[in-house]
C-alpha cells in the first residue's frame, strides 16, 4: 500500500478508487481497490503532487523463491485530487481510441423516394410524400450519428502523474523478477511460461501486466496465447491495462525506469512527453503480443 510522506497529526483514514461514483458501470472493466490516505487540507498539501514511496516489493528469481526486496518511488496525486486526477486520464483514453466514423443517411441521402407514392386525396390513407420517410423500413434516420472527431485533450504532466499514481498504488499487488529472458532462449514454451507464473504467485487466468523494458521474441511467443496478460514496455504503458490488471510484474530494469521517469526528481522536457505520445498512437492496440504469428510448440490457450 503507498504511502504519502506528508507531516499529519491525525492517523489518516484509507479512501477506497472501488468505491468512488466516478467509476461507472458504463466503463465496463475491474479497477484495484486502490488506497490512498486521505490527510487534512492544510497549507502543506496544496502541492499538485507529491513523493509517494511504496511498500518493499519482493525480488523472486525463475523459481519462485525470494532473493531481495526493490522499491518504487515515484509522484503521486495527492489523496484529495487523485480520484480526480486518475479517472480524467482513463476518460481521456478511451474516448481518443474512438474512431468517429460512424454515420447514417438522413432521408434527403437516401437513394429514391422521388416520386410520390400515391395521390393526396381519395385514398382513405394517410397522406405521403416519399418512401424514405423515416417511418417506413428502408427510409432514412433521424437524428442518427454522422463522424466526428472525439479527442479531447490532457495535458502532459497531468497524464504522467495519473500513471504514476495508479503505479504507485498498484504496488500492494506487484511482483519483481529476475530477468528470465535466458529461460526461453532455445524456444518458446507457452507450458513453462504458465508453470512460471504460478511460482511467481500468479493465476492464469486473473488478469495481469507484465512490465519490461524490452521483450525478447520467445517470450513473446510464450506469452501471446494467455489471453489474461497483457506484456508492456515503457513505449506501449498505459494507464487502462494497469487499472485493468489484478497483478502486476515487473522486472528490475523495468522499476529503475519507472523510478526514474516518473519519480519524484524527474525533471524531463515536453518533447519526451510528445515523441512517447507519438510512438504509443502509432500503437493502436498498446501490447506487443498482439500481432499475428505462427503457432508455438505446446501453447495451451488460458481463457
Amino acid at each position: 500500500m503507498a504511502s504519502a510522506f506528508l507531516t499529519t497529526a491525525t492517523t489518516p483514514t484509507s479512501l477506497s478508487f472501488a468505491s468512488s461514483s466516478i467509476f461507472l458501470s458504463s466503463h465496463q472493466f475491474h479497477i484495484h481497490k486502490f488506497n490512498f490516505p486521505i490527510l487534512p487540507l492544510t497549507s502543506a498539501t496544496t502541492s499538485l503532487s507529491i513523493s509517494c514511496k511504496a511498500s518493499p516489493i519482493p525480488v523472486l528469481n525463475f523459481s519462485g523463491e525470494k532473493v531481495g526486496e526493490s522499491f518504487l518511488d515515484l509522484r503521486s496525486a495527492p489523496p484529495s485530487t487523485a480520484r480526480a486526477v486518475v479517472h480524467r486520464a482513463v476518460v481521456t483514453d478511451l474516448q481518443n481510441k474512438r474512431r468517429g466514423t460512424a454515420s447514417t443517411l438522413t432521408r434527403a441521402e437516401v437513394s429514391g423516394g422521388g416520386r410520390k407514392p400515391y395521390p393526396q386525396k381519395k385514398t382513405g390513407r394517410a397522406r405521403r410524400g416519399s418512401n424514405r420517410t423515416p417511418l417506413r423500413p428502408g427510409g432514412g434516420v433521424i437524428f442518427g450519428p454522422k463522424p466526428r472527431d472525439w479527442s479531447v485533450k490532457i495535458n502532459r504532466k497531468e497524464k504522467r502523474l495519473a500513471i504514476s499514481t495508479a503505479v504507485a498504488s498498484a504496488a500492494s499487488s506487484a511482483v519483481v523478477v529476475e530477468d528470465f529472458a535466458a529461460e526461453f532462449a532455445e524456444k518458446p514454451r507457452t507450458r513453462e511460461f504458465i508453470a512460471a507464473m504460478k511460482r511467481w504467485g500468479l493465476d492464469p487466468k486473473e488478469k495481469a501486466m507484465f512490465l519490461m523494458t524490452e521483450v525478447p521474441e520467445n517470450v513473446r511467443l510464450s506469452s501471446r496465447n494467455i489471453g489474461t496478460l497483457k506484456m508492456h514496455t515503457p513505449r506501449t504503458l498505459n494507464l487502462f491495462d494497469i487499472l485493468d490488471a489484478d497483478k502486476l510484474v515487473l522486472t528490475q530494469d523495468a522499476v529503475d525506469y519507472l523510478n526514474q521517469r516518473y519519480g519524484a526528481d524527474y525533471l524531463g522536457s515536453d518533447d519526451e512527453d510528445e515523441e512517447e505520445e507519438d510512438d504509443y498512437e502509432g500503437d493502436e492496440e498498446g501490447v506487443v503480443d498482439g500481432e499475428e504469428g505462427t503457432a508455438t510448440e505446446d501453447s495451451d490457450v488460458v481463457n
